[in-house]
């Protein structure tokens, strides 16, 4: 057994214990048993199967291929064994008004010209009466809307396809499967039982071990809070404090449930605007995934759960199951010895599909400013300056999507529509409302294409675009622009249909290359 940080002050960390199983604790748990098993760390995982796991999101973005290949994962196993599709973007539906749709799509729009981003050509158009919509002119978009699907094509440099980018549509349960047979192999250390106890030492406090219910102590010297929205550890134990963001994210319930999946699985996450909040619908290889999240000062749980089963496309496969929760984050989500990650750490809405990506960044970051056995303050607080700064980009961009709407139907929208922005997100929307100007921070989740896509989509009008542009004729902008949707039109049909792509990817082989 390991020393405890107490006993062992000077010297390096060699067992991590890891509180909680689910998505974010077998993510820990698989990262680290590859990057840190090999030099003889001991990694143990504690998970009670007594305590459900939250798996409101099944839906990914495209980081987590870089996640996959430090793995070193085959990808044709890894989507077999988690019933997975194949993910182009998210579309979002009624969010402006009802009726109107839009595709924020993986990759970029178009190309750049004479340095200039691609928005300013389209703005231009728009100008000159070209009114074809952004999704034209991504190849993710109009191959979503064709149901195809194809990995990118690197040679083709000239080609749209050599550009695709994606991300996964997965079973939360079977992901966390997966990833434990793959840490368990590599000597992951799983111990069943329920913590009834969490030990301090030392004049800082810090966690030196946990009991079970069984009597059982499990020691360590690094501990990871993945025990979801309870936080034993980071909270309960370390009173780490949370920040509300209710005021700005109105939702606080989801409600969700698997129906039987009626027809072909479509390459991308729908999003619906509801009176109350809105809808995901992911579909996957053997049922499609749905859940309505919702302002509880809006409708009542009975209300949401009916609104959600009149909206499936198959038989309920489950009875619904109601999740509450509060937008934010812990104030210190690494105190001491303890770090958290997933909903221990915090919560956003998955309107995005970010809470995967959440977890895997935080890995990454823990990796990078990996501690010694000493704890030292100057690491924690950077990765708590990162790791917040994180969670307000992502809220920024989440607000977006309530604040930019023209709903006013209920009082729900009406809320929305009227919410004050929080600084950076007021910033970026002066910037590309003056002179569609869309600028990111350094290290920001979210591309510009992103931003583009939401801006644009939910009906924010830029009022010029760069004066560059001009240096270019208007027939010939309107030519170029023509240009990039015809190529788009044409490298779309020469993917297969995402089925088709499912069916190959099941026999490694036969997967288009």
């Amino acid at each position: 057994m390991s020393e405890s940080p107490t006993t062992n002050p000077n010297g390096r960390v060699r067992k991590v214990v890891i509180v909680g199983g689910g998505t974010a604790g077998w993510m820990v748990a698989a990262a680290f048993s590859k990057v840190l098993g090999p030099a003889g760390m001991v990694i143990e995982l504690v998970e009670s199967e007594e305590i459900g796991t939250v798996g409101v999101g099944e839906a990914t973005i495209p980081q987590l291929l870089h996640f996959n290949q430090l793995l070193e994962l085959d990808e044709n196993e890894f989507v077999r064994a988690t019933q997975a599709t194949y993910k182009l973007g998210i579309e979002f539906v009624d969010w402006r008004r009802i009726g109107d749709r839009y595709i924020h799509p993986f990759g970029s729009y178009g190309i750049a010209m004479l340095g200039v981003d691609f928005q300013h050509f389209w703005l231009k158009g728009r100008r000159l009466g070209e009114m074809a919509p952004l999704d034209a002119y991504s190849i993710a978009a109009v191959a979503a809307r064709q149901g195809r699907f194809l990995r990118p094509i690197p040679d083709q440099t000239r080609s749209p396809l050599s550009k695709i980018s994606y991300a996964f549509q997965f079973d939360a349960a079977l992901y966390a499967r997966y990833l434990r047979r793959y840490a368990e192999a590599r000597g992951v250390l799983r111990t069943e039982g329920r913590i009834v106890d969490v030990h301090l030492a030392g004049e800082r406090g810090l966690v030196e071990a946990v009991s079970l219910s069984d009597g059982r102590r499990i020691k360590g010297e690094l501990f990871i809070d993945c025990s979801g929205f309870r936080g034993l550890l980071i909270e309960q134990t370390l009173r780490s404090g949370y920040e509300d963001w209710s005021g700005w994210l109105p939702c606080d319930r989801a409600v969700a449930v698997p129906c039987a999946r009626i027809e072909d699985p479509i390459p991308y996450t729908r999003a619906t605007a509801r009176p109350a909040g809105w809808q995901w619908r992911i579909p996957l290889q053997h049922r499609t995934g749905n859940g309505y999240v919702y302002s509880s000062r809006c409708v009542s749980d009975d209300e949401a759960a009916a609104t959600l089963l009149a909206n499936l496309d198959g038989e309920p496969l489950a009875e619904p199951r109601v999740l509450r929760f509060t937008g934010g984050h812990r104030r210190r989500p690494w105190v001491g010895n303890v770090v958290s990650m997933g909903l221990a750490s915090g919560f956003l809405e998955p309107l995005e599909s970010t809470s995967i990506h959440m977890v895997q960044s935080a890995i990454a970051r823990l990796l990078t400013l990996f501690p010694s056995a000493r704890f030292e303050q100057p690491e924690i607080d950077e990765y708590n300056r990162q790791t917040i700064l994180e969670y307000v980009n992502v809220r920024d961009f989440l607000v977006l999507h309530y604040k930019a709407t023209e709903r006013h139907d209920t009082s729900f929208w009406n809320h929305c529509r009227a919410l004050s922005p929080p600084v950076g997100l007021e910033r970026k929307l002066k910037l590309y409302s003056t002179n569609g100007r869309i600028v990111r921070d350094k290290d920001e989740l979210f591309t510009e294409t992103s931003w583009l896509a939401v801006m644009a989509g939910q009906g924010i009008e830029a009022a010029g675009y760069h004066p560059v542009v001009d240096l270019i004729g208007d027939g010939e902008t309107l030519a170029r622009l023509a240009d990039v949707r015809a190529v788009n039109q044409r490298a779309a049909s020469l993917m297969p249909r995402h089925v088709d792509f499912l069916a190959g990817s099941q026999h490694p082989l036969a997967v288009p290359q």
